[in-house]
């Protein structure tokens, strides 16, 4: 009997920690084949746990890959039902298992955001509230000047300052929050 399951990470301890939990779960299990692809470092890794070599980790981080997935961990769980199913039988029942377990899980798909801090005079502030698609408000402060901060896709950063000096004839201050992965 196998049993597949798979969860989102974002660093090789969180992927640990699955793979730990999963075994604790299961700990009477024959084997604890895992796999994992971070984006950060493009790091893989995958074993076999006891299974001959290339039979179940590999197929399994192909199964990732080959959907193009990052920040995934899968953990296959085996528990020996008395069939020997050769090699052959062992990579297609990994292979599906994983693949089980992705299908199962669905996919999100994450997007680099940059995070901008806008100060601005009232009358320009007037000319920038109205934002562009895909550009979103996160908060407003109003006091000698307002401070609009924004969030955005990374790749459309260029186009959104210019946007902004455009519309305040270069008055406008823009200052850089930070970059990080959404949604």
């Amino acid at each position: 009997m196998f049993l597949a399951f798979a969860a989102p990470i974002q660093s090789e301890e969180e992927a640990i920690q699955f793979v730990g939990g999963v075994k604790k779960k299961y700990p009477d299990a024959r084997h604890h084949v895992y796999a994992y692809v971070l984006r950060e470092g493009n790091k893989s890794r995958y074993t076999d746990d006891g299974e001959p070599s290339g039979t179940a980790g590999m197929p399994v981080l192909d199964g990732i890959r080959k959907r193009g997935l990052t920040d995934v961990a899968v953990v296959v769980v085996r528990y020996f039902g008395g069939t020997l199913l050769g090699t052959g039988g062992l990579v297609r029942a990994y292979t599906a298992a994983a693949k089980d377990a992705l299908d199962k899980a669905g996919t999100v798909l994450w997007q680099e955001m940059t995070n901008l801090l806008l100060r601005v005079t009232y009358q320009d502030y007037q000319r920038v509230s109205q934002l562009p698609e895909g550009v979103r408000e996160t908060g407003t402060a109003f006091g000698d000047t307002v401070e609009l901060t924004v969030s955005m896709p990374s790749e459309r950063t260029d186009g959104f300052e210019k946007w902004v000096t455009e519309r305040t004839c270069g008055r406008a201050e823009i200052q850089f929050l930070s970059k990080g992965m959404n949604f």
